[in-house]
């Protein structure tokens, strides 16, 4: 069991899901113990950060902006790129939104922070069951990394991922049971086309709003 006065660092990108993994940290610990990690990695929809920053600052946590852009130089993908489309993946193939090493490289920069500052719990909101193809949100891979971290820096990190096996319409539940649902509807952000309130047709935001109506109809008894 968590205790409330244990400190923890949420990578955090003012989307659904680690906004849903912020809201459930600052409950079981406290907006004092809580630092969220925002990552600036030359990413296309800018709203994200400005959401973020933000969503930080209405509840009361520490927020840190960690400089990544060297991600838009290595890894061609549509969220980085205006010449490359927004495309689910099509034949066995990632989706053109997937970026190589992100959550890789998010966590392990949220493992130095974390080490520095005596935190051992780092809180990611990826999730394998709605995961979109992305092989880097997959449990296997945040065990592997946890123990790789462990090892490269002599510490007991321990990676806690409250999505990975809930399906956005659990999200929307998880959310609505803390009281929260309106405020993670009306404050995130998860358009990869960068859109506030959505296009409404990436993929994100197809995930996004067929959970939120797959909850409401299930609240509803339908």
């Amino acid at each position: 069991m968590v205790t409330k006065s244990k400190k923890c660092v949420v990578v955090f990108s003012g989307g659904q899901d680690s906004t849903t993994c912020l809201l459930q940290a600052i409950k079981e610990r406290g907006s004092q113990n809580v630092d969220a990690l925002i990552f600036n990695y030359g990413q296309k929809h800018k709203v994200e950060i400005e959401r973020a920053l933000m969503i930080a600052s209405k509840l009361g946590v520490l927020a840190v902006t960690i400089p990544l852009q060297e991600l838009n130089f290595l890894a061609e993908n549509a969220l980085t790129r205006d010449d490359i489309p927004v495309k689910a993946g099509e034949n066995g193939g990632l989706p053109s939104t997937f970026v190589d090493g992100r959550n890789m490289l998010f966590l392990t920069y949220a493992a130095i922070y974390a080490k520095r500052h005596g935190i051992k719990d780092i809180v990611t909101g990826v999730c394998q069951t709605d995961f979109s193809g992305y092989p880097d949100c997959r449990d296997v891979f945040i065990k592997s990394l946890n123990v790789t971290l462990n090892l490269a820096m002599g510490y007991e990190f321990n990676i806690i991922t409250p999505m990975m096996w809930l399906t956005k319409a659990e999200e929307w539940e998880m959310a609505d049971k803390m009281g929260m649902l309106e405020f993670v509807r009306d404050n995130t952000h998860t358009c990869y086309n960068g859109i506030p309130g959505g296009c409404h047709e990436c993929p994100a935001c197809k995930l996004r709003e067929r959970g939120l109506q797959e909850y409401l109809a299930k609240k509803e008894g339908k």
